[in-house]
């Protein structure tokens, strides 16, 4: 058998055209596929960027909220409601909204803010410059040093500006584990500070900030929570809900999806033409090698042995050269959302493994039907 797959080896890189030809098919298929689906990988590790920032264990929010930006103001009885229930350690409100900020330049920007439990300060970011401390001062505010700081102007500790005729100076400059989805930059504050600077509604709680005593407690919080006709969510599962918003409610995961299958496509039919082009114009060779002795299923398994070869061979390029493209791309364009996961890789692997047996499939058929007496009397 070794033998068997030293010539299926030679006989599959003959012709270096065909060969280069089938696997530029495969690497093009799975480079797609790859950035289409890390594409949206990042885009939903971004969409629950605050989420991740803010790092609260549980999330209690109204039933509607389906993304962490389209909040429902929660009415300011809710936020003792949860403090009073057993197994709560402590419980904070927190505000979310958007405005509009006008810059010291004169140009206007809008901004997502974040106001923090006064006294607390819980989810607070870490600083690169300034102290945290300084938020307390009069007009203070935290700027998130991320994709989209040079929108406000690349500020400075110091740096003056305007929310809705209210002046602000920026006390800090943090850092935090992902930006934000939708390009605009991010606003760090206290709760009384932000609902005082931006028009509101009746209530001003977006969200309420949990953290148990013990984990074990969770699932008797959630179902207090309930019961008050509100919804308490751990991390994982407010992500959850946000990465199913916008992969169902929105056309994102329907434009992606189609992407990946017609890169499958691509690729399905660009190799099952080429390796089919190969078994054709090497009949006289594997009726040859029938005609010495060779076994059907000898036949069969170097004809899988090349379709694998060249399928993991393409599949491995076209990782490395997608892995490549998107560095360089988040090196030259820091809001490039773009993030290869696991997942990913194993719908790429597994949608080789496909393209391989199809093309395996195409040729076999082709070599079992050949008689070594058709190739000697040709």
């Amino acid at each position: 058998m070794p033998g068997l797959f030293r010539i299926g080896y030679k006989l599959l890189v003959n012709d270096k055209g065909k060969f280069a030809a089938l696997i530029v098919g495969i690497t093009f298929a799975v480079f797609l596929m790859i950035m289409m689906t890390s594409m949206f990988s990042g885009i939903l590790r971004r969409s629950a960027a605050t989420v991740t920032n803010v790092g609260a264990t549980i999330w209690v929010m109204d039933p509607a909220v389906n993304n962490v930006l389209s909040t429902i103001p929660l009415p300011d009885y809710v936020l003792d409601a949860v403090r009073s229930i057993e197994g709560v350690k402590y419980a904070v409100p927190l505000y979310s909204g958007a405005a509009l900020v006008k810059l010291r330049n004169g140009s206007y920007q809008a901004v997502s803010v974040l106001g923090l439990d006064d006294s607390s300060l819980f989810g607070r970011p870490e600083l690169e410059q300034g102290r945290i401390e300084d938020i307390y001062a009069e007009n203070g505010f935290i700027v998130v040093h991320d994709a989209e700081f040079r929108k406000f102007g690349s500020p400075t500790l110091g740096t003056e500006f305007e929310l809705n005729d209210h002046r602000g100076v920026v006390v800090g400059i943090a850092k935090v584990a992902n930006s934000g989805l939708f390009g605009i930059p991010t606003l760090y504050t206290t709760y009384n500070r932000a609902i005082q600077y931006i028009p509101n509604a009746r209530f001003t709680t977006s969200y309420v900030l949990v953290e148990p005593k013990d984990p074990a407690i969770v699932p008797h919080i959630q179902d207090q929570v309930k019961r008050l006709g509100y919804d308490a969510l751990t991390r994982d599962q407010f992500i959850q809900r946000i990465s199913r918003f916008y992969m169902y409610q929105t056309g994102l995961g329907t434009n992606v999806l189609l992407m990946a299958v017609i890169s499958f496509i691509v690729g399905l039919s660009i190799s099952g033409q080429t390796f089919y082009t190969f078994i054709l114009e090497n009949l006289e060779r594997f009726g040859a090698l029938k005609a010495i002795g060779a076994r059907g299923s000898q036949l069969v398994f170097m004809i899988l042995f090349q379709a694998t070869f060249s399928a993991l061979l393409g599949y491995g390029l076209g990782i490395g050269l997608s892995t490549l493209l998107i560095h360089v791309a988040q090196l030259r364009l820091p809001s490039y959302a773009a993030m290869t996961t696991y997942g990913n890789l194993g719908l790429a692997f597994a949608m080789v493994l496909i393209i391989a047996a199809v093309s395996s499939y195409i040729g076999v058929r082709k070599v079992l039907r050949i008689e070594p007496f058709d190739i000697f009397r040709g």
